[in-house]
C-alpha cells in the first residue's frame, strides 16, 4: 500500500459542525477552538462570516474570532459567502478565507440564493480583495460527487467550476462531498481528472460519512497522493441545505486510522478525544464518532473473572 508520510488535517468542527447545531454560547465556541489548538492541529476553520438570518449559529463570528487565543503556528480560517462577508472577515483580521461554490446549480441556489454561474462571477472580486489585504482564498467546490436535488453530477461539470475558480485567482481548491455520495472509485476519478486539468493547484478533500464511506474515501485518496483533508471533531456537521447530510468524518477517527498506518498528522489523539467529549457536552447530544465511544485500538479492559 503506497501512502504519504504525512498529511495535514483541517479541523472544521467549530464552523461546519456547529453551524448545524442550535446556537451554543460564544464562550463555548471559544473554549472548543482553544482546546483544539492544543492538540497539535495546524489548521482550524473557526467561523463563518455569513448573515445571522441565514445561519443563526454563526451570528457571533466577529466576537469568536476576537476572543480565541490564536496560536501563531496555526492557520485559522473563515468561510465567507460573498464580498460583504469577505470584507467583514478581513476587517476582523482573518488571513485565510474559504468560499463555497456548488457544482450543482440547485444546491447553490438553496445554499447561497444564486446560481452557480452567479457565484463564479462573484469570485474574482473576493479573491482580489483577499490578496490585496494579504490573505489567501480557497474555493470549496460543494456537491462534487453528487447533489440531493440533482443526483449525480457530471465530472466535467465539477471540473468546469474548478477551472473557473482557478481562473478567478483561487489559491487552492477543496472538493466537498456534501451529502456523502462519494465512493473510492469516484474519488480517484475526480482527483486524477483534476490533476490532469489543473496540475499546479493544491487540492484538499472534504468527506461526509452519511453513507459510511468517509474513511474508505480517505484511503483511496491517500493511495493516489492526496495529503490535505478536512475533518470534524466528534463527527459534528452536515449541511443545512442538503437533506440527509449527516456529519463529517470525525477527526479522531481519521487521526486514529492514520496513526496506525504510520502516517504522521502531528495530532495528539488522547487530547483530541478529550476535545471530542467536550464537543459532545457543548452540543448536548451523542456524537457519531466510533473512536470516541470505543477508544483507540490500543485501549484494553480488565478480563472478566
Amino acid at each position: 500500500m503506497r501512502l504519504p508520510e504525512r498529511v495535514t488535517i483541517r479541523e472544521v468542527g467549530p464552523r461546519d459542525g456547529l453551524q448545524n447545531e442550535d446556537p451554543v454560547p460564544t464562550e463555548g465556541k471559544v473554549g472548543l477552538i482553544d482546546a483544539l489548538s492544543a492538540t497539535g492541529l495546524r489548521r482550524i476553520e473557526a467561523v463563518s462570516f455569513v448573515h445571522p438570518r441565514a445561519i443563526p449559529a454563526m451570528g457571533d463570528a466577529t466576537e469568536v474570532w476576537k476572543l480565541i487565543s490564536k496560536d501563531p503556528d496555526i492557520d485559522y480560517s473563515a468561510l465567507v459567502p460573498n464580498l460583504t462577508g469577505a470584507e467583514r472577515a478581513l476587517d476582523a483580521g482573518v488571513r485565510s478565507l474559504e468560499v463555497v461554490v456548488s457544482a450543482s446549480d440547485r444546491h447553490n441556489r438553496a445554499n447561497l440564493n444564486r446560481s452557480t454561474q452567479e457565484s463564479l462571477a462573484g469570485l474574482a472580486p473576493i479573491v482580489a480583495l483577499a490578496h490585496a489585504r494579504g490573505a489567501t482564498c480557497q474555493v470549496v467546490v460543494a456537491t462534487a460527487w453528487g447533489c440531493p436535488y440533482d443526483g449525480d453530477i457530471l465530472l466535467e461539470q465539477v471540473l468546469s467550476v474548478a477551472r473557473a475558480a482557478v481562473a478567478a485567482g483561487a489559491d487552492s481548491l477543496a472538493y466537498g462531498d456534501t451529502t456523502g455520495m462519494a465512493t473510492p472509485t469516484r474519488v480517484e476519478r475526480l482527483v486524477e481528472a483534476t490533476r490532469a486539468s489543473l496540475p499546479d493547484t493544491p487540492l484538499a478533500l472534504h468527506f461526509h460519512n452519511t453513507r459510511g464511506t468517509g474513511l474508505a474515501n480517505v484511503l483511496a485518496a491517500l493511495q493516489i497522493g492526496v495529503t490535505e483533508f478536512d475533518a470534524s471533531v466528534g463527527g459534528l456537521g452536515g449541511c443545512p441545505y442538503a437533506p440527509g447530510a449527516s456529519g463529517n468524518i470525525a477527526t479522531e477517527e481519521l487521526v486514529h486510522m492514520l496513526a496506525d498506518m504510520g502516517v504522521e498528522t502531528g495530532v495528539d489523539l488522547d487530547r483530541l478525544l478529550d476535545v471530542a467529549a467536550q464537543a459532545e457536552r457543548l452540543v448536548g447530544r451523542q456524537l457519531p464518532s466510533q473512536v470516541l465511544r470505543a477508544g483507540p485500538r490500543s485501549r484494553t479492559v480488565p478480563a472478566a473473572r
